[in-house]
């Protein structure tokens, strides 16, 4: 994939869904969602007119299809993972997991075993509980950000461990990132192009502090676009080994893509073996890079779908029993594959042997946006336009824990999991757990191991 850094020429203006107007004022200073990056390099392709040479795909999507008349789609192999904060060129930071609560890399929350799951409010399928070892506090010392070498010393993945004294630079909050910037703007009549006479607005705007990039990790291998320098990497052909202005977020503000070079896919690395064991199992633990989404599924016996509540439990997950769903072995679609048959293939994988005991999940994000008209839509919501349906994500950082059968079930989970599946030198991300919007960045995750919360005389301490 490639790897390429955003610089803002300006201020930027990342809207969510709710407001604006009045004293109501545009929360537009947050960090981008992965679906405002992705839509942005789609939305570059298209004014890089490579549409005429590149594939065109039906409308629709899971297993939903328009008819081979319309097959009027563009760049469908887009797939990106991002954005990162990204330091000089070369220190990428990730969102903190959240089970740490200090300025150290030691896990302040821990799942204890000694709890009673029958007698509690526990959601199903969990066992756990999971507590804080530390020292009751009004502040936390952890902060919003780590560098990719802190992150992996958190998980045990770093060839060397960085000591707190060492955290200096590798852990950084919002404040020493970005600021917030304030100001009033007037509405726009859009047939005119001239102030409406009648809104005004108040918003905040996101203002990187010098020396931070954005960094985005994309690429778009289309089955029919031939460049004689760049292959069929639309993506590589767009920046044309060069810088790009693309704009970003909204009110049309632009940003200067420009692409690394010869460098590996800078996310952190999660662990592939040597979990911890224990009477229970192996312990294995998954942390979010980027957001997830998992809808709600209703039951369909036509189709051998069961219901799953969705929300902040994986669809992987047996909803009764915390049983991971997901498939060992060999189970991405190959080429030339149909459909059916990479299904059927995959049904006769055995399943993972481990289950979700305990989880760390904060209140969830709402990933929503607004489509313009399309007069060649192929309903009346796509010709109309408006707004696009809104999810509830897992934010980046969450945390869930697994107990495996065995190590070899443990290995095929972090497997299954990891952004980069077991290999050691990736050149491509291999799993991503979102139900929804995986090819934009969501549902990339890390593994690591974990103990249980420490209990002494019935009091939990240190």
């Amino acid at each position: 994939m490639n790897t390429i850094l955003l610089q803002p020429t300006d201020v930027l203006f990342f809207r969510d869904g709710r407001p604006m107007g009045g004293a109501s004022a545009g929360h537009g200073a947050a960090w981008p969602m992965p679906n405002v990056i992705n839509a942005a390099f789609h939305a570059a392709l298209h004014r890089s007119g490579f549409a005429k040479d590149a594939h065109s795909h039906r409308r629709g999507a899971r297993g939903f299809y328009a008819d081979d008349a319309q097959r009027d789609r563009k760049f469908g192999s887009l797939v990106t993972a991002g954005p990162f904060p990204v330091k000089n060129g070369d220190a990428w930071f990730f969102p903190r997991p959240q089970d740490l609560q200090d300025a150290t890399l030691q896990p302040g929350l821990l799942p204890t075993a000694t709890f009673d799951s029958v007698q509690s409010s526990l959601s199903d399928p969990l066992e756990y509980a999971v507590a804080n070892r530390l020292p009751p506090s009004k502040e936390s010392g952890a902060k919003t950000w780590l560098s990719r070498e802190a992150f992996e010393g958190y998980l045990g993945t770093a060839k060397s461990a960085l000591t707190s004294a060492q955290l200096a630079g590798h852990a950084i909050d919002d404040s020493e990132l970005f600021d917030r910037e304030h100001s009033i703007g007037i509405g726009i009549d859009p047939e005119t192009g001239s102030q409406d006479g009648k809104s005004f607005y108040s918003a905040h705007y996101l203002r990187l502090r010098e020396s931070w990039q954005l960094g985005v990790c994309a690429s778009a291998e289309d089955k029919e676009f031939k460049h004689e320098q760049h292959g069929k990497d639309l993506v590589t052909a767009l920046l044309n080994g060069g810088r790009h202005q693309i704009i970003v977020g909204g009110q049309q503000r632009v940003c200067t893509a420009n692409s690394v070079t010869g460098t590996a896919i800078p996310l952190p690395r999660g662990k592939t073996d040597g979990f911890n064991e224990r009477n229970t199992g192996f312990l294995v633990k998954w942390i979010l890079l980027s957001p997830s989404v998992w809808p709600a599924i209703a039951a369909d016996a036509s189709r051998s779908i069961n219901a799953h509540p969705g929300g902040w439990l994986p669809n992987w997950i047996n909803p009764h029993n915390g049983e991971v769903l997901l498939k060992a072995g060999d189970v991405a679609r190959r080429e030339s594959e149909s459909r059916e048959a990479w299904r059927q293939r995959a049904r006769q994988q055995g399943n993972i042997s481990a289950k979700l005991v305990s989880a760390i999940v904060s209140k969830p994000l709402v990933v929503t946006g607004w489509s313009l008209p399309d007069e060649g839509g192929a309903n009346d919501s796509e010709r109309n336009g408006g707004a696009q349906s809104a999810h509830l994500a897992v934010p980046a950082g969450a945390v869930y824990y697994f107990e495996a059968a065995s190590a070899e079930e443990a290995c095929k989970l972090a497997a299954a999991l990891n952004w980069h599946g077991s290999d050691a030198k990736p050149t491509t991300i291999k799993n991503r757990r979102s139900a929804l919007l995986g090819e934009k960045g969501f549902g990339l995750g890390v593994c690591g191991t974990w103990e249980f919360f420490p209990d002494v005389g019935g009091r939990s301490t240190q």
